[in-house]
């Protein structure tokens, strides 16, 4: 028999489900699109929704795009109280966000259902209050990694996680090599959850992985372009099932967008460009179009700005939040790669 070789499609006739041949196996593929389109959307499409941020006070806004639609961004609702540096995760019906700051650190976890608008409901409790998480997760299960004590800057290297569809606390899952805050630096396809960069005080150039159905500790993955670039960019899941994307940092800020493979170990690379350099920016995606919007330049910005995940290239104007943001509008998405 001959050797499976890297990239090979299959159906599977037992699933029902089109696979991928990566790194000895083979992982499930993405293939439908929920169509959420509204009246006033050009091209129907999923959604992708941005919670929270600091526009310059804290803010507590929820409003969404149609990711296969270039426009304005609408209002969704309301969180429970103003809030920034959080995270988030979502399923193909619900998104969750986790953690922040209100100033003083919070613990919370509410959540969404996408594909309707109104303000969020409580879900439960993260393992420990901080900001700065890293979230991510597939349709089952998402996971919240590292974050930070503010103001004591004590960082941590929790990895929490929970049961999407259900509500309750958070519970262990493992802990990063290295403790530090990710600023919401993950993304993940369905196997497998990334944690990418951070600081822990200085800027940290790694990436690290876990399985995402398999409990434990993560492992080391590659690096980012450098530390300059990998910290600082917002939360949600800006991935296909295959690649993920990075965009902007601090120390510049930067305008450098970076991707790399979720289904093999090894370094970014260069993608192209955002519009405008700048970090603290909340990103999501479908499995084919990623979304960076809002941020700081210095100055908090609404620019919102996309790629095709599939093709490097330079970011396209989108259109604009309907408020100057950072720190970050916590993106939550009904098609991203992980799901």
């Amino acid at each position: 028999m001959s050797e499976i070789p890297q990239g090979a499609i299959r159906f599977n006739t037992d699933s029902q489900r089109l696979e991928f041949y990566a790194q000895g196996e083979w992982w499930v593929m993405s293939t439908d699109t929920p169509n959420l389109g509204q009246g006033t959307d050009s091209t129907p499409g999923a959604r992708l929704v941005f919670a929270g941020g600091i526009n310059p006070s804290l803010t507590d806004i929820i409003e969404y795009v149609n990711i296969a639609s270039p426009g304005n961004a609408i209002d969704f609702g309301n969180l429970s109280a103003n809030r920034s540096e959080s995270s988030s995760c979502s399923s193909r019906t619900r998104g969750v966000i986790g953690g922040g700051g209100t100033p003083a650190d919070v613990d919370i976890i509410e959540f969404i259902t996408i594909a309707s608008i109104g303000n969020a409901t409580d879900f439960g409790n993260l393992t420990q209050a901080r900001v700065h998480p890293g979230g991510a997760g597939n349709e089952t299960r998402g996971l919240f990694g590292g974050g930070l004590d503010n103001p004591t800057t004590n960082d941590y290297d929790i990895i929490d996680y929970i049961t999407i569809a259900s509500t309750g606390n958070a519970v262990d899952f493992g802990n990063l090599t290295e403790a530090r805050f990710l600023a919401g630096n993950a993304r993940s396809n369905p196997t497998r959850a990334a944690f990418c960069s951070g600081a822990a005080p200085g800027y940290v150039s790694k990436m690290e992985f876990v399985n995402i159905a398999t409990l434990g500790n993560a492992q080391e993955f590659g690096d980012v372009i450098s530390v300059s670039t990998g910290y600082g960019m917002g939360s949600g899941n800006c991935a296909s099932p295959v690649r993920a994307v990075l965009g902007g940092g601090s120390t510049g800020p930067s305008e450098v967008i970076q991707y790399f493979s979720l289904v093999t170990l090894g370094n970014a690379a260069d993608f192209g460009n955002l519009t405008d350099a700048r970090r603290g920016s909340g990103c999501g995606s479908s499995a084919t179009r990623g979304i960076f919007a809002g941020g700081r330049d210095p100055n908090d910005s609404n620019i919102i700005d996309y790629i095709e995940i599939a093709t490097e290239g330079n970011a396209v104007d989108f259109g604009d939040l309907s408020a100057v943001r950072s720190f970050q509008p916590t993106g939550m998405s009904n098609a991203h790669g992980g799901l």
